[in-house]
């Protein structure tokens, strides 16, 4: 029952990280490794406003969420968009991506230290037992958040204007083009949306487990990995790799031990990539070869 329970656990921040770094990859077209750094200003904003402004706690939760959207139209706006306008590659982006990653990181160790934090300074809750199982109230509020976000997140792209927009720029960029969809604007969107869910998850972390300025990087990690064998087409797939991942996970931590968390999440994306490529719920793609005559 506790590795169940940790499952479930993990399995609700890979989850809400894949939503978010999916929302940005869908839209802008390439792997927003910054994503990480975002996570981690999360945290990091909440535990300004709360420990350091003496704000109340929800408004310090909210603060940082809203600072940490702002941030993410604050890089597409002076990084991304300057590389759009150029008609820059993905792998450009991509680049570009990790060299903001590797400031916003080092900024963060600059102003706060490298030292462990923590956004509550009070002693945790006792755990309560569910079938021999333990969970804290914070981590009952991160199961309840992840399904709340996850499901709120996945209708409203199904059947909002802006979010049937951002799934037709996703299906055909240059086709949505001409219809008069504005990329540029969607991409903002995406980009605040995906960063508000990437708050959330540094938030939800740092109130269960402390906060270091490393912290971002792991979850991105995963929740890229489920993104990746759920399928590229469909939010939904990244709900079904982040379970199949985080049990895999749990049920490796059990049986072999901690060190092998993250390799665990790699063996199964190289497997995927290797027989699955479109991941469980991708479209499987054919190459097909043009022929000229002379």
């Amino acid at each position: 029952m506790q590795v169940l329970v940790n499952g479930l656990l993990a399995a609700a921040i890979t989850c809400m990280s894949g939503l978010g770094f999916a929302l940005i990859y869908r839209t802008a077209g390439f792997f927003h490794f910054s994503y990480g750094a975002t996570i981690t200003a999360g945290a990091y904003f909440a535990f300004l406003f709360h420990q350091w402004l003496n704000f109340p706690l929800p408004i310090s939760l909210l603060g940082a969420i809203a600072a940490t959207a702002a941030l993410g139209i604050l890089l597409d706006g002076i990084i991304y968009r300057p590389l759009r306008v150029k008609q820059s590659t993905s792998l450009i982006a991509t680049l570009a991506s990790l060299g903001i990653y590797t400031v916003v990181h080092n900024l963060i160790s600059l102003i706060f230290g490298d030292e462990i934090k923590s956004i509550l300074q009070v002693t945790p809750a006792s755990s309560l037992k569910l079938f021999g199982a333990a969970i804290t109230p914070i981590q009952t509020g991160i199961l309840a958040s992840s399904i709340l976000l996850t499901g709120t997140i996945i209708w409203w792209m199904k059947t909002s204007d802006l979010g049937k927009a951002m799934r037709a720029l996703a299906s055909d960029a240059m086709l949505a083009r001409v219809c008069g969809i504005d990329s540029d604007r969607l991409i903002k969107w995406a980009f605040a949306i995906g960063s508000c869910l990437a708050g959330i998850t540094g938030i939800l972390i740092a109130l269960d487990l402390d906060m270091t300025p490393t912290m971002g990087m792991s979850p991105m990690l995963m929740g890229m990995v489920a993104f990746m064998i759920g399928g590229l087409d469909r939010l939904v797939g990244v709900v079904l790799g982040a379970l199949v991942l985080s049990f895999l996970q749990q049920l490796a931590v059990w049986l072999l031990g901690a060190q092998w968390q993250n390799a665990i999440a790699f063996i199964v994306l190289l497997g995927f990539l290797l027989f699955r490529p479109q991941g469980f719920l991708g479209r499987a793609t054919q190459r097909t070869v043009r022929q000229t005559t002379v």
